[in-house]
């Protein structure tokens, strides 16, 4: 048996941009994206602390070092900047597998910083 079971997650940064006129995703700092085990392209639940909106988009690599965590295109719309957001993603694995599996947390500082 298969199961989706939490892969990354990152917890609590804060949105720097919202690029509306941008197509879509979410462009995140790569050495936030190295940390968290997350790839470009990856599909992954946004999660939005102020005003509760959850979707889905891909992530776009952000300049290293940046802290840059930015919405762009439709999902712009669905936070502001200075909102507090999670980053996850899930992963399809064995259920015996599933069992050992440790996902990759962070709990970036100030900054979105490591």
């Amino acid at each position: 048996m298969m199961i989706e079971v939490l892969k990354s997650k990152i917890h609590c940064v804060t949105v720097t941009e919202a690029n509306l006129n941008y197509m879509g995703s979410i462009t995140i700092d790569e050495d936030l994206m190295d940390a968290a085990n997350l790839i470009a392209g990856e599909k992954v639940q946004v999660l939005d602390n102020n005003n509760g909106e959850r979707f889905e988009t891909y992530i776009i690599k952000g300049e290293r070092g940046s802290g840059c965590i930015c919405l762009n295109g439709a999902a712009a719309r669905r936070v502001q900047v200075g909102d507090v957001i999670i980053i996850i993603s899930y992963a399809m694995m064995d259920f015996e597998e599933a069992k050992q599996f440790k996902p990759r947390v962070l709990f970036p500082k100030e900054g979105n910083k490591l």
